[in-house]
């Protein structure tokens, strides 16, 4: 049976409060219709948007949906992990004060993965690529999530959508490592002042700091918590070994698997200011679509797809033509199906 997609075409971002009403009517609709029993608390995941970045989805979007959990009796608050990457979304003191600077204050904030990033719980998914993720431990330890999306395209996935909200979004540092590079950090020994606090933080002793410090890779966990450490620069991962490969999507695929497995969650997803890039990109970009809505579901292929299908009836053509091999993949290993049927509402 094909998997059940709501959704209300809304033609414009700038109608604030229609969208923040139709996200609470579809939030309101999913949880009847597909008879979802919120939990006690249900955080709701989002993305606060990097730091130079314009076209993020803001929070005035979502009162609406926090308006209908409060009514539920239902404690919520803002979700994210830290980014892997050097910026204002590293480290939990620096990305709260960036949500707050981006109007995430309606309810506390929370950052799954803790100060540095490695703060995480394994899950056991016994998959090709990965046996176990790291997920952030206040995600794992949730029953339930309100996966907000922000449909848009992304450099390496194709597009981006509840699939990468979960997969990226969910992971704490070092699964995000793992998804993007079969690497582990380096050291620019040209950068290094030799403090040593990275390899005192290092909870595999992993590190050794001298003339040419290095990270042993037959010891490194891969949970690159000594990257937000480090205060000179020195410590990165190699983008020449990140790749763009179906092997990166399937990868994302059982990232989210790992992060939805086991929760009843449901599925938000924004599909305005349609930019090339993600908002992890901290500068202006131009939207090459025009608008479409606003999409939700209990199943997070589904929604994606349905996403990825409107903007191209709209458009007459494919226009985010990479990633959709990762709705496949994930199909596969169960997160999900790519059959839908669309619900207007």
């Amino acid at each position: 049976m094909a998997a059940s997609v709501y959704f209300t075409p809304i033609a414009s971002y700038q109608e604030t409060q229609r969208i923040a009403d139709s996200a609470k009517s579809l939030l309101k609709t999913i949880v009847e219709r597909e008879q979802v029993e919120l939990e006690s608390a249900v955080p709701l995941k989002v993305h606060f948007g990097e730091k130079g970045n314009h076209t993020f989805i803001e929070s005035k979007n979502f009162e609406g949906m926090i308006d209908y959990l409060q009514q539920q009796k239902t404690a919520c608050c803002y979700m994210e992990t830290n980014a892997l990457y050097r910026g204002e979304r590293q480290t939990r003191t620096s990305h709260v004060k960036l949500a707050e600077q981006h109007g995430f204050t309606q309810i506390p904030i929370v950052i799954a993965d803790g100060e540095t990033g490695d703060d995480y719980e394994d899950v056991e998914i016994n998959k090709p690529h990965f046996a176990t993720c790291k997920i952030g431990k206040d995600i794992a330890n949730h029953k339930q999530l309100l996966v907000v999306s922000h449909f848009k395209g992304h450099m390496l996935a194709g597009f981006g959508g509840a699939v990468k909200q979960l997969a990226m979004g969910c992971a704490a540092r070092g699964g995000k490592l793992a998804q993007h590079a079969n690497a582990i950090p380096m050291i620019n020994p040209l950068a290094c002042k030799k403090c040593g606090a990275c390899a005192r933080h290092c909870p595999a002793n992993a590190i050794t700091i001298g003339r040419w410090s290095r990270i042993h890779k037959e010891k490194c966990l891969g949970c690159a918590s000594c990257m937000p450490i480090c205060q000179h620069n020195a410590i990165f991962f190699n983008p020449l070994r990140m790749t763009i490969s179906k092997s990166f999507r399937e990868k994302l695929a059982e990232y989210a698997l790992a992060a939805h497995l086991g929760k009843k969650n449901l599925y938000v997803s924004f599909a305005f200011n349609l930019t090339r890039g993600c908002d992890c990109q901290g500068s202006k970009m131009k939207p090459i679509a025009p608008d479409l809505g606003v999409l939700a579901s209990t199943d997070p292929v589904a929604i994606d797809q349905a996403c990825l299908d409107l903007l191209d009836k709209q458009n007459g053509k494919r226009v985010f033509g990479r990633g959709r091999d990762t709705l496949e993949y994930a199909e596969q290993i169960g997160l999900g199906q790519r059959a839908y049927s669309i619900v207007s509402i």
